[in-house]
């Protein structure tokens, strides 16, 4: 099984299940350094990866007493990748519960689903097609560059700067008593992002990062 060298100087996460979500999900916690375990009850999905990731192991993530053999309980963070298996889904959870895992992740494919998992002692519960048809839409009804959504209706969005802020800093723009929004990033063609601060000068061609309610940033978005 392939190790990232990285993988002792960071955390542990254990990934249950390896469907396209929890497979592509393990693959980027290995690139960023963080060592995997990752379990499926399928031994060709386990063996199809098992070169890609830090630890691989094949295990019915229903039973308490295999993932004890693993040292489930021993990780502080789980992800349950599982998602048409409703019942895999709710009873992996449950035993992660059970053992007390201090963060727990899971999968979720419905609204109802994800209030079950949630009820039943997940600490936070993913929708993937739900997040990611919500971020498109808001991409292709506006003109943002990109989109995201937190809770209590808060985003952030990437845009480009409004011809009538160019050429002043920001402090002199009033762009957040005008609009309410808050930009926290700047970056000009050729370079990097760099934080935005009350002198930074805005020019034409900027593409910013704006946060504040979802509806004044979309406003300022489709505005630009």
């Amino acid at each position: 099984m392939a190790r990232n060298a990285r993988s002792a100087k960071s955390f542990r996460v254990v990934v249950l299940g390896l469907g396209r979500f929890g497979e592509s999900l393990a693959r980027e916690l290995v690139l960023r350094g963080t060592e995997v375990l990752a379990i499926d009850s399928d031994p060709a999905l386990v063996q199809k990866y098992s070169d890609d990731l830090t630890h691989t192991a094949v295990a019915d993530t229903t039973d308490a007493d295999a993932l004890r053999q693993l040292d489930v309980p021993g990780f502080r963070r789980a992800v349950v990748g599982i998602g048409t298996d409703l019942e895999a889904s709710i009873l992996t959870t449950a035993v992660l519960v059970d053992f007390e895992i201090q963060h727990i992740w899971a999968k979720a494919v419905s609204r109802q689903h994800g209030r079950i998992l949630e009820r039943i002692g997940a600490h936070h519960v993913v929708l993937p097609e739900h997040d990611m048809g919500e971020r498109v839409a808001h991409l292709v009804t506006g003109r943002m560059l990109d989109y995201i959504e937190f809770e209590d209706d808060f985003a952030m969005v990437k845009t480009v700067a409004p011809e009538d802020s160019v050429g002043m800093p920001l402090c002199d723009s009033t762009l957040r008593t005008r609009h309410g929004i808050t930009v926290v990033g700047v970056k000009r063609p050729g370079e990097d992002f760099t934080h935005a601060t009350p002198d930074t000068v805005l020019h034409r061609g900027d593409v910013l990062i704006v946060s504040g309610r979802i509806e004044e940033v979309e406003s300022f978005a489709n505005r630009v």
